[in-house]
Formats: C-alpha cells, structure tokens, sequence
C-alpha cells in the first residue's frame, strides 16, 4: 500500500513510501539534503519497519527535535497504525 506523510519540523516537506506485507519499499523525500534523504531511502529498501523504526526513531538534526530520519520513522509507525 502507498502511503504519504507531510513532515513537521525539517527541510523535507513530504515523504511518500510502499508498505508490503510490512516491508519498506519506493521512499522518497520531497525536499530536504538531496544526497542524505536519497541514501536514507536506499539503506531501508527492502528492510521490515519495525527495524527502520528502531534504528531511526529520535534521531536528531543540529537543534532540531527532528530530523529526516526521524519524520521517516515516525512516517511508519503511523502507517502501520493505520493498518491495523
């Protein structure tokens, strides 16, 4: 299933995602560091959500509270809420 998530709080405006049988797949972030969000995206292809959860939950950026990797996890979690 495809899912779309508007970030709070970082550079990315938007990160849109495939969830397979809890499997991450086609991330994608609109804005943000060109470069870290297009590697942030391949490093968790293919990987479950729970596992890019744990890894990436609470990561922070300089000052922020959030971060890219943050808003990804965040992203997920609420997507599998919402196939429940």
């Amino acid at each position: 299933m495809s899912y779309s998530y508007t970030t709070q709080g970082t550079c990315s405006r938007k990160i849109t995602f495939d969830l397979e049988d809890g499997i991450v797949k086609n991330v994608s972030f609109i804005g943000g560091c060109n470069g870290n969000t297009k590697g942030i995206a391949k490093l968790v292809e293919g990987m479950k959500a729970d596992d890019v959860i744990a890894r990436l939950e609470g990561t922070k950026c300089d000052f922020r509270r959030t971060s890219c990797p943050d808003q990804l996890a965040l992203a997920l979690k609420a997507a599998l809420a919402d196939n429940q």
